[in-house]
């Protein structure tokens, strides 16, 4: 998910939902007897119980033809002529959900309600899309501890990761297959690229569009994956892409560009289509054939906010069916921050990913005439600026040099223009406008809303982009003196800035709208500024080398997410009998809670970040391979779970498809805060305001060892633990504690509190984020967003 452009106002949120209604787009010619009328995509849930007769029908996908059959009757004419033409059936699912996708009118969708083998009708809806230093910064490559990360698990050689997106650029140099071995006998994919663009490291490239195709213009039949657009070539690249030297943006952050598994294979599932979306019964097929076909690592930078129900979320139904057969999913958590319970992909399978800045800034200084230098940021860093200072002066509209009427020579030539952003030109439009002006040079403030987080680009001409603090600071020395000057000053690529990560303003907090009682999101990663392979760069500015235009910064919680799954696979490859939910026990626990000055992790606006803004912390890969102690689950623990949140049987089994079928009647029901996550959130909102959390760890570390209870929380809560200390024997063996918490004291009334329970021997540290709100954050969803039926 990429974040909102700051620079335009009203932001708007790119993974918010457009369900379009055109319908001249939706007309088919599937026209006969009483069907006809407007025709709409719908996705159609089968009640589970129902199985079809294997003598009478081939496969499911014949089912599910004559099930639509017996409703409309154009498609019981084709079916008699020729089950597969069936144009009316989109999708038929076979592991995802029990269920197909359609193209009805109203009127049969209302027949079909009637039918007992129905369970629910939802109509089309689409979804959004959400380097070269960042191996080092996290220390993949790090030779202390013998090697790093990589050398422990040998880059994540032999896993396969796939990631939905907008498609792929064949051929780029991050896809380069020198040295990679032939994808494990598993792998039943395919790629529709020819041989030249497929090979060991692109092993994958497909594209779902069937249900696409019907609402939107200018999408070829059939499509090949691949997209001019950047957000799928700069999200492989960056969980898997291969090494690649010399890698730079307009001549910066110059290194060898890899992916965190940079021996991983990738295989792309194009679902999404540039500046149109991604549809939801195109992501479910793509889920559909991705866990048949062997990945091992779901990356989905693509979500919706306003999602809901995990029955009915593409993403929820498929990422569950992935973590049955051991398949880890990464699922960007949003980019609708910073506003409170914004954060998408809650169901708690999933690794749910929130975005910070690395320590890397590519400095523009703005040196103003009264002696005083002020750091900003600019991609663009030309190497023949004269120390010369010129005058500084202001957009005569409203500030945000979006007219571009007065941004004429008189005004603006030969001199360095201050604009606001946020007005109806982005910052390369404005650079681009200021050029044709005259412009000598351009200061870009940033809104205050993003506070310390820049995200500079390539401009037109010399720019500075800075804070909106620092240009309070300039427009305060621009009034104080009749003839304001000012230089840009370029220092290019710096590395180490100490009080990273900050976790950006635009990535999604919690809490969970779904499941308030599971922390969301789960943990950070890097997503500001990263520099991954695109097919072309934006910005106006000539590049000055040939691999400048292969790569770009990108920013959003699409770039954390690949992040966290090529993290991910890499440690599959050293442990391949962990579960999913072990590796994302062990993300979690190891993750870092201070910035590389020691303080605590700080969100955009300076203050700490607590729970809600970077879950447990910034993601920690060497500790992560190592974490001693991890809190499993198997997908058929979080069953009891979705009872508890009140979802009816007919809910539930659509979910867990295609295990069997079950009900909530012979099952001890379990509270959200007694699922085995890897985090603990307790309301102290009822008397007598005690609260025990139960909770299993299974010892992966040394096979002798013994952790003591350590927990860090404010003295206005007392938590104890029982028992405080565990003793192992042997590895994968599993013990159970208790934790008791309870107010100091009268509770407070509202607000949250938080701290940590840490397992500590003398090779591990095992911490879990402990939140504690004395006010339920929602309604209560465990009781009464689900209805029994």
């Amino acid at each position: 998910m990429d974040p909102p452009n700051p620079m335009r106002l009203p932001v708007l949120l790119p993974i918010r939902i457009a369900v379009f209604l055109l319908a001249s787009l939706l007309v088919t010619t599937a026209v006969a007897h009483h069907d006809l009328g407007l025709h709409k995509n719908y996705l159609i849930i089968v009640r589970t119980p129902y199985e079809y007769d294997r003598n009478l029908f081939k496969d499911v996908s014949s089912w599910h033809a004559s099930l639509l059959a017996s409703v409309c009757d154009m498609a019981e004419e084709e079916l008699d002529k020729d089950p597969s033409a069936m144009a009316r059936l989109i999708y038929s699912y076979r592991h995802v959900v029990n269920g197909f996708a359609a193209r009805l009118t109203e009127e049969e969708v209302r027949d079909m309600a009637t039918r007992d083998w129905f369970v629910k009708a939802m109509p089309e809806k689409t979804y959004r899309l959400m380097t070269t230093h960042t191996p080092q910064m996290l220390a993949l490559t790090s030779e202390a501890s013998h090697g790093g990360l990589w050398k422990r698990s040998n880059m994540g050689e032999g896993i396969i990761i796939g990631v939905l997106d907008d498609g792929i650029r064949p051929g780029h140099p991050s896809f380069d297959a020198t040295g990679m071995k032939p994808p494990p006998a598993k792998w039943k994919g395919r790629c529709d690229f020819n041989s030249s663009a497929c090979n060991n490291k692109l092993i994958g490239a497909r594209s779902f569009y069937e249900s696409a195709k019907w609402k939107w213009q200018g999408i070829d039949d059939p499509v090949l994956p691949v997209s001019e657009g950047s957000h799928g070539t700069h999200t492989a690249s960056t969980a898997a892409g291969a090494f690649v030297p010399g890698a730079n943006v307009m001549g910066n952050g110059l290194g060898t560009a890899s992916g965190m598994a940079p021996r991983a294979h990738i295989a792309l599932y194009q679902v999404c289509f540039e500046d149109k979306g991604c549809d939801r019964d195109d992501i479910l097929a793509a889920l559909d054939d991705a866990v048949e076909e062997g990945v091992d690592v779901l990356s989905l930078s693509l979500g919706d906010d306003e999602a809901g129900d995990f029955a009915y979320d593409p993403i929820a139904l498929g990422g569950y069916t992935a973590i049955m057969k051991g398949v880890f999913v990464s699922a960007a958590g949003g980019n609708m921050g910073p506003d409170p319970a914004t954060v998408a992909n809650e169901a708690p399978w999933l690794l749910t990913v929130a975005a910070a800045t690395t320590d890397r800034r590519f400095v523009a200084s703005v040196k103003l005439g009264n002696g005083v230098e002020l750091d900003g940021e600019s991609l663009f860093q030309p190497k023949d600026i004269l120390g010369v200072h010129r005058p500084l002066v202001r957009d005569l509209s409203d500030g945000t040099c979006s007219d571009e009427k007065v941004l004429t020579p008189e005004h603006v030539g030969g001199k360095i223009v201050v604009c606001d952003a946020g007005g109806n030109l982005t910052s390369l439009e404005m650079g681009a406008a200021l050029r044709e002006g005259g412009a000598a040079g351009m200061v870009v403030i940033t809104v205050e809303e993003l506070g310390s987080v820049i995200q500079p680009k390539a401009h037109a001409l010399p720019a500075s982009q800075v804070t909106y603090s620092t240009g309070q600071k300039i427009r305060a020395y621009m009034n104080s003196t009749n003839n304001p000057t000012g230089e840009l000053v370029f220092k290019g690529t710096m590395l180490g800035n100490r009080d990273s990560p900050v976790v950006a303003a635009f990535s999604s907090r919690g809490p969970s709208k779904q499941n308030q009682g599971i922390l969301k999101p789960d943990i950070t990663g890097p997503g500001v500024n990263i520099i991954a392979g695109v097919p072309k760069p934006a910005g106006l500015m000539t590049p000055p080398n040939p691999l400048a235009a292969k790569f770009d910064i990108l920013s959003g919680t699409s770039m954390a997410t690949p992040h966290l799954s090529g993290i991910a696979a890499v440690i599959k490859r050293a442990h391949p009998t962990w579960t999913p939910a072990a590796i994302k026990s062990a993300l979690i626990t190891t993750a870092d809670t201070t910035d590389r000055s020691g303080k605590p992790i700080a969100a955009h606006n300076g203050s700490p970040a607590n729970l809600l803004t970077v879950g447990a912390g910034f993601v920690n890969p060497m500790k992560a391979l190592r974490p001693g102690l991890v809190y499993n689950l198997t997908a058929t623990d979080y069953i009891p779970y979705l009872c508890g949140l009140r979802y009816s049987d007919a809910e539930i089994n659509s979910i867990i498809h295609p295990l069997p079928p079950v009900s909530c009647a012979g099952m001890p029901a379990v509270e959200q805060k007694d699922l085995n996550y890897p985090s603990i959130t307790a309301f102290l909102d009822q008397e007598p305001y005690v609260l025990n959390v139960s909770r299993v760890v299974t010892n992966v570390g040394r096979a002798k060892s013994v952790y003591v209870a350590k927990v860090e929380v404010p003295g206005e809560l007392s938590v104890t633990v029982t028992p405080d200390t565990l003793r192992f024997k042997k590895v994968n063996q599993a013990k159970g504690f208790t934790v008791t918490i309870r107010p100091v004291g009268a509770p407070r009334k509202k607000g949250i509190a938080q701290g940590q329970l840490k397992w500590v021997s003398p090779e591990n540290v095992v911490s879990s984020p402990i939140l504690v709100s004395f006010k339920k954050f929602v309604q209560d969803n465990s009781t009464t967003a689900h209805l029994k039926h």
